[in-house]
């Protein structure tokens, strides 16, 4: 994958791994866009890209939502004008032994960590069925190997991969990298 030229969305953009990741994009020619909950922190995250020569935007975005994520989206498209590749890498995680954690802390790392990506996939793939592109779900290593103490973290990530791994054979055909 080449990214030079290319647009990449890229969710939990405004630091770590998702922030890395827009840079290493940014930097081999890619404009990317910093989807964060953290608008404030997205922008400062872009301002510094742009300080770096690196084309950047941002957006605030909670992808536990599929509608604001439909609505980046579509934002991202009247922007930029593509959509070429999805990196959807936002992320909560939360520990504590079973019985500890409430129901309502696992349903929020649910709609985050696996509902983010589906949510992304879902509002790229009818854009990417028609122009190609890349689509890449960040797991971690707890989605192969579950660590005690993090069982809706461990869940989520089993779940987004093996999610991926169904999606690259569904989408291998359509032009589209998984």
């Amino acid at each position: 994958m080449d990214p030079n030229n290319k647009v990449a969305l890229v969710t939990g953009g405004a630091s770590g791994l998702g922030l890395a990741l827009a840079r290493a994009l940014g930097a081999r020619g890619a404009t990317v866009i910093l989807a964060d909950r953290d608008l404030s922190a997205a922008e400062g995250a872009a301002q510094t890209l742009q300080k770096q020569g690196i084309s950047a935007d941002y957006l605030g975005c909670d992808v536990a939502s599929a509608q604001q994520f439909g609505e980046i989206v579509t934002e991202v498209m009247a922007r930029h004008g593509a959509i070429d590749i999805l990196v959807n890498n936002a992320g909560v995680a939360l520990g504590g032994t079973s019985g500890e954690i409430n129901l309502k802390d696992w349903q929020w790392i649910v709609d985050v960590n696996l509902m983010g990506v589906v949510h992304g996939v879902e509002a790229v793939v009818p854009i990417m069925r028609k122009t190609g592109g890349y689509i890449i779900n960040v797991a971690s290593l707890a989605g192969l190997h579950a660590n005690p103490d993090m069982g809706p973290y461990n869940a989520t990530k089993f779940a987004v991969v093996g999610y991926t791994e169904g999606l690259q054979q569904e989408l291998a055909g359509a032009n589209i990298g998984v």
